[in-house]
């Protein structure tokens, strides 16, 4: 038996309400969307993980508004970049995204101390900015086009490909300078 589609499995959970349609779903998209807040915590597992129940519980609550302009996955990883926002905002000690961008820049120094290529390009990761950042994880981790980066991020497409150029630029000097080809 062939593996349902995305849509199916979202008409079973709106008309029927079926959990298992709606588990299979969360099991589909759960690592990536993992990954997805991994790099946008900076590497807090702990944090993370609480942000994709969170991502996902909201999905479940709002699945009857899904349109099917973009697919589930673009869509999913919306809600989970609000919950990531709405984190932060109501975090009182940080003010601003620059603070946020510090945290996780310090998280990035800390794990890049070993100067194997996994290191380095956390360091590099480190020299991105915020969105330079979610971008180069979302198109080359997560596999998202531009147009669905664009939707995830809610900013036209050309910026998201600025992003992208100079995200990929910044790493590509710096592993440049370290040796790498």
């Amino acid at each position: 038996m062939a593996a349902l589609s995305d849509q199916m499995l979202i008409t079973q959970v709106t008309v029927f309400g079926s959990r298992r349609a709606y588990d299979t779903l969360v099991q589909r998209h759960q690592a990536s969307l993992r990954q997805f807040l991994l790099s946008l915590t900076g590497g807090d597992g702990m944090l993370s993980d609480d942000l994709a129940q969170d991502s996902f519980v909201k999905a479940w609550l709002q699945l009857n508004t899904f349109k099917n302009k973009s697919s589930f996955k673009t869509w999913l990883f919306r809600i989970a970049y609000n919950v990531f926002y709405d984190y932060i905002r109501s975090r009182k000690e940080v003010q601003s995204i620059e603070d946020v961008e510090t945290e996780v820049n310090s998280f990035y120094k800390q794990q890049a101390n070993d100067g194997s290529l996994s290191s380095d390009i956390q360091q590099a990761m480190q020299l991105l900015s915020a969105n330079e950042r979610t971008c180069i994880t979302l198109f080359y981790l997560d596999s998202l086009q531009i147009k669905d980066i664009a939707s995830v991020l809610n900013m036209p497409e050309g910026t998201v490909k600025s992003h992208l150029a100079r995200g990929k630029e910044k790493m590509t000097t710096f592993l440049k300078q370290n040796g790498y080809e």
